[in-house]
């Protein structure tokens, strides 16, 4: 039976990579990939495992999920943000909450399964909804800075949920406000003493972990203390998921919080994988087929309806129809927690099973077509506002290039920084694309003309006005796109003067009929200001180094191609190789035009005869016995072309 049991589990994860990887090809998150691998494992699909038997492992992967998310909880920012935060925030939240809880009370479920209900809608999906935003470079827009406050609430509102839910569970009758009285007082206490174990204890023993310098130790302090605090909360009668929300908040702020992070990510990624697993196990595919349209308008209910709140909120506090109508759409989805919710009430029978199937449907179509609504939010949000104003819409973050003058530098990278600070030195005027949010975020907040933006969408650099530009500086090294972007911008730009930045030249023929005036290879470059300056220490005129220089440029670089190759030389591309013609070697007595040298497709560069290096030679040169020729060319035909030449 065990073998059985480890067959299965085997099965179980093959089936789980094969998801994941269909999933992220499509742009969905992984959440959805667990679920339906539950599906496929469980009572609705081969029936593997029960739930049950996934309970333990996934109540683990829930703790360290609460612990991860407690690292994140920074309360520096908390405060920061405290206006937004508790103002609107709390708002969604309880506005939500008591919306759902109302429909569902209206719907014949009883008062505890309706505040459980509305509790798991009124939560949004706090890593979908990060991740989305930062690659977009949202985070520091007006409608990020606002979902990020409801997410921080959201994450707050949790705790108290983890209270709640025993204490209803307690009582099914009706809600003792002594019992929840007491049930706060209780997670005060264990507040307080959890401080003081953070303020004293915790950081002096990792400092001890530290010192031991031992990376396996500090991984498992990492998980004992997760593990201990949440068992101490279920002691006292609480969540273990509380405990450990609390420790990784206080961990947070110390100076081990990113080792933290890093050393916790593996074992929370994979227990919270089976956690999500043992989600979709409670899937009955059955009731989900029998009920497919009341799934459906659920979700269209809730998904319109936490958009109706959000966007409410936001217009009565005074912000744009774009801004609130974007940052709806950006909540609109419900989120991971809802799932720790309701599968916490399945557990305390708070919840009838098919309610629970139900909603976890919903939850899991509202993810699914969340990076949908997310990443063209801000666009139908501007529709939305120019079709109640009268106005044309347009993307109003990056500016329309006005000064012919102005250059335009595509990447912002270690090369496109150092153009950006000379070209401020002396007082020209540059606009940056560039597709790193971080980056972005930082220079945009040091006063940098940057701005988040794909070089390749055509609307993109027509909005940027790149017909008013006179020079564009392509910076990145991505081979495909950079090609690409240089035949767009020759394309809506025929005037426009477009320098390309390659680490080689390998690409360089290819970028130029692509439309770049001038392609920089970067290690050549490095190569000739070298050479540059060991000719001017030997005494060679400035004026006959430039003409050099200028030469091995407008020439593609004859002298700084083909190389003697070593053990540890890295020419891929070419390279000099010397053959020497001994006696009946098949090439000797041949003239230089008998010897296919296109179809061989290498170089003759030089011939040696008699230890002197021969300055020129024509097609009827004969070859003699113990010249040495001098090839060029990529290894194999090199190596295809000595064999020639020896043999026939």
């Amino acid at each position: 039976m065990e073998h059985g049991f480890l067959i299965q589990m085997l099965m179980m994860l093959v089936i789980a990579i094969a998801a994941i990887a269909l999933f992220r090809r499509l742009g969905l998150p992984a959440i959805l990939a667990y679920l339906v691998t539950g599906v496929v494992s469980g009572p609705s699909g081969f029936s593997w495992f029960s739930q049950a038997q996934m309970h333990s492992v996934a109540e683990l992967g829930v703790v360290l999920l609460m612990f991860s998310l407690g690292l994140e909880f920074s309360l520096p920012r908390l405060w920061a943000m405290r206006r937004t935060v508790f103002g609107l925030g709390a708002a969604q939240v309880a506005l939500t909450a008591l919306v759902s809880a109302l429909a569902a009370w209206y719907f014949q479920q009883d008062v505890t399964a309706a505040i459980v209900i509305g509790a798991a809608i009124a939560l949004s999906s706090t890593a979908i909804v990060l991740k989305l935003l930062n690659e977009q470079n949202w985070l520091r827009r007006r409608h990020g800075e606002l979902s990020v406050s409801v997410l921080l609430f959201q994450d707050l509102a949790v705790v108290p949920l983890l209270i709640l839910l025993p204490l209803l569970a307690s009582d099914g009758e009706a809600l003792a406000y002594q019992d929840i009285a007491l049930g706060l007082f209780k997670g005060i206490v264990v507040f307080v003493i959890l401080m003081a174990a953070g303020k004293w204890a915790l950081p002096r023993i990792f400092d001890e972990v530290a010192r031991a310098r031992s990376n396996e130790l500090f991984v498992l302090s990492t998980l004992v203390v997760a593990l201990v605090t949440g068992a101490f909360t279920q002691w006292m009668g609480m969540s273990m998921a509380l405990g450990a929300f609390m420790a990784g908040m206080l961990l947070g702020e110390s100076q081990y919080k990113r080792q933290l992070e890093a050393d916790i990510k593996p074992f929370r990624d994979l227990l919270m994988g089976l956690f999500f697993i043992s989600i979709g196990m409670l899937l009955d595919f059955q009731m989900v087929w029998d009920n497919w349209w009341q799934i459906l308008l659920l979700l269209v209910a809730i998904v319109m309806g936490k958009g109706a709140v959000v966007y409410l909120l936001l217009r009565l506090g005074g912000e744009p129809i774009r801004i609130a109508a974007t940052s709806a759409m950006t909540l609109a989805q419900v989120g991971e927690f809802s799932f720790v919710i309701l599968a916490l009430a399945v557990n305390y029978q708070l919840l009838d099973m098919s309610i629970s199937t139900q909603l976890v449907m919903v939850a899991v179509l509202s993810m699914a077509i969340a990076p949908w609504l997310v990443r063209h939010s801000a666009e139908l949000g501007g529709r939305l506002q120019s079709r109640l104003d009268n106005s044309p819409w347009q993307e109003p973050d990056i500016p329309e290039i006005k000064q012919k003058e102005t250059v335009i530098i595509l990447g912002y990278g270690r090369v496109g920084q150092t153009i950006a600070r000379f070209l401020k030195v002396e007082a020209v005027p540059f606009v940056v694309l560039d597709l790193d949010p971080t980056r972005v975020a930082e220079a945009k907040n040091a006063g940098e003309p940057v701005y988040y933006g794909d070089a390749g969408k055509r609307s993109l650099l027509k909005q940027l006005g790149i017909r008013n530009s006179q020079t564009l500086v392509v910076t990145f090294c991505d081979s495909r796109s950079r090609e690409n972007v240089v035949h767009l911008c020759r394309e809506l730009a025929p005037e426009l003067t477009i320098l390309v930045r390659t680490r080689d030249d390998q690409s360089l023929q290819q970028l130029e009929q692509a439309g770049a005036s001038q392609v920089i290879p970067e290690s050549l470059e490095g190569s000739l200001m070298l050479v540059s300056q060991v000719l001017f220490q030997c005494g060679i005129p400035l004026n006959r180094i430039l003409k050099r220089l200028e030469s091995e440029r407008r020439n593609h670089y004859p002298y700084l191609h083909g190389f003697f190759s070593g053990t540890e030389s890295d020419f891929t591309l070419e390279q000099l190789h010397a053959v020497s013609l001994p006696d009946g070697a098949a090439a000797v007595g041949q003239q230089l035009c008998e010897i296919p040298w296109d179809k061989l497709k290498v170089d003759l560069k030089a011939i040696r005869r008699n230890g002197e290096e021969m300055a020129q030679w024509a097609g009827h040169w004969q070859l003699c016995s113990g010249d040495i020729l001098l090839l060029q060319g990529k290894p194999r035909r090199v190596e295809r072309a000595e064999q020639y030449l020896l043999q026939g």
